[in-house]
């Protein structure tokens, strides 16, 4: 049990770290996408790359290395973030597009583009989402103390209950020698 406690408070402290990184980086650096060790998670927020991803699905992004025709990035378009394919490139200018768009998207330059999608975790995203707004945090931390403490509680009102019987198993038993 102790083993799992640690590991509760390891990820509990994990998600805490992050989640505290993630607020400093967007609040003061204004880095939208944080890429601590080269690697950054992205939540899908609509239907435009259908059926490749779909809204909801967390996306793994790694730093961008040679951009190529087909690769799919994740770019700044004004204050949001954009996931979408690499449909032609013309020197330092890219054209993207949305697997499920009919029309492609207005050139951006290659500084726009703050990584390359390497994997992606279907229907997860919602949940990191909400794991990373101060409730969320709130509440997985309460979940996990809960689920930490509750059974060390109830173990020690057993205890606590065992050890009240033999007090009374021994008064009863100090009462028979006596009489």
């Amino acid at each position: 049990m102790k083993i799992i406690r640690w590991i509760v408070l390891i990820v509990c402290g994990a998600i805490l770290g992050f989640n505290i990184y993630n607020i400093n980086a967007n609040r003061l650096m204004r880095n939208q996408l944080p890429m601590p060790f080269g690697y950054g998670m992205a939540t899908v927020l609509s239907g435009s790359m259908e059926p490749e991803f779909s809204k909801g699905d967390l996306l793994i992004v790694g730093e961008p290395d040679e951009l190529k025709i087909n690769d799919i990035v994740v770019f700044e378009d004004g204050s949001s973030l954009v996931v979408h394919r690499i449909i032609d490139i013309q020197d330092e200018t890219l054209v993207t597009k949305g697997d499920a768009n009919n029309v492609a998207d207005e050139p951006i330059t290659q500084d726009a583009v703050r990584g390359t999608v390497i994997a992606c975790i279907p229907s997860v995203g919602a949940a990191i989402d909400f794991i990373k707004t101060p409730i969320g945090t709130i509440l997985t931390i309460a979940l996990a103390i809960l689920f930490l403490e509750l059974p060390v509680y109830m173990g020690k009102r057993q205890d606590d209950e065992e050890l009240e019987s033999l007090k009374e198993e021994i008064r009863r038993l100090k009462e028979d020698v006596i009489k």
